[in-house]
C-alpha cells in the first residue's frame, strides 16, 4: 500500500457517494491510499472556517498553522484508515496543528486518531444547529445553505418553513489534536495548547458507508 497526494477531483466521488455527510468540504490537502494501483481510500485536510477554532487551539500566534482533518473515507480493509492517516500526516507542511473530530451522533469514538497518536482534548462545545421538521437527516450546514444570499437568513427560513424551522442541540464531538513538526516545534505547540490532555474515550464505534459506488481509479506511474 502506498499513500500519495491527490487532486480534489479524485476525492469528490468518495465524499459525495460514500461519506455519511455526502457533501464537499474545504480542501487544502488531499491524499489517497493505493493498493495494486487502485485507489482504496482518501483523507482530506482544510482550514477550519471558524477563527475561534483556529485561535482556540494554541492561541493567535499559531492560528495560521491550524488545519482540520475534515474527511476520511476508506474501504474496509484492516488498518487501512490508520495507515492512510498516519502517512498523510507526515506529508503536511511543518509546523502544522491538526484538529479532527469524532462525531458522537454517528457513533464514532475516534479509534483511528488514537491509533495514530493524536492527543485527546475532550468534547467540543455545546452548540445549536438549524433544522427542519421532517428533514432531520439533513446536515445543519446543508440547512443553512438553503438561505444563502438572503439578507436576513433567519427570517427567510421562517417565512419558507414556518414553525417547522427550529434549532436543535448539536451532538458534541470528540476533539483530537496532532502536532506536525520537528522536535522543537512540537514542544512549542504543546506548550501553547489551550486544552487539557485527557484519557482516550472508549466505547462501541460504528462504521458508516453511505453505500454509493465509487468508480475504480488506477494509479498511473509516469
Amino acid at each position: 500500500m502506498i499513500v500519495l497526494p491527490i487532486k480534489s477531483a479524485e476525492v469528490e466521488p468518495w465524499l459525495l457517494k460514500k461519506h455519511y455527510a455526502k457533501r464537499m468540504c474545504p480542501i487544502s490537502f488531499a491524499f489517497g491510499a493505493y493498493k495494486d494501483n487502485q485507489l482504496i481510500g482518501v483523507v482530506t485536510y482544510g482550514v477550519p472556517a471558524s477563527s475561534m477554532v483556529r485561535r482556540g487551539l494554541c492561541g493567535k500566534q499559531w492560528e495560521e498553522n491550524v488545519i482540520e482533518l475534515n474527511r476520511l473515507c476508506c474501504n474496509t480493509e484492516k488498518n487501512l484508515a490508520s495507515i492512510l492517516v498516519g502517512r498523510s500526516l507526515q506529508m503536511l507542511p511543518k509546523p502544522s496543528i491538526v484538529v479532527s473530530y469524532a462525531d458522537t451522533e454517528q457513533g464514532h469514538v475516534g479509534y483511528i486518531y488514537q491509533a495514530t497518536n493524536f492527543l485527546y482534548t475532550g468534547l467540543s462545545a455545546k452548540k445549536k444547529d438549524w433544522a427542519i421538521k421532517g428533514m432531520e437527516h439533513l446536515h445543519g450546514a446543508t440547512v443553512v445553505d438553503m438561505s444563502r444570499g438572503q439578507e436576513n437568513r433567519v427570517e427567510f427560513m421562517r417565512e419558507k418553513f414556518g414553525d417547522d424551522f427550529y434549532l436543535k442541540d448539536r451532538a458534541q464531538k470528540h476533539r483530537y489534536v496532532f502536532f506536525v513538526g520537528n522536535k522543537s516545534q512540537k514542544k512549542a505547540m504543546l506548550a501553547d495548547l489551550k486544552y487539557d490532555i485527557e484519557p482516550y474515550p472508549k466505547g462501541d464505534s460504528r462504521r458508516y458507508d453511505a453505500g454509493g459506488a465509487v468508480a475504480t481509479q488506477e494509479l498511473l506511474f509516469v
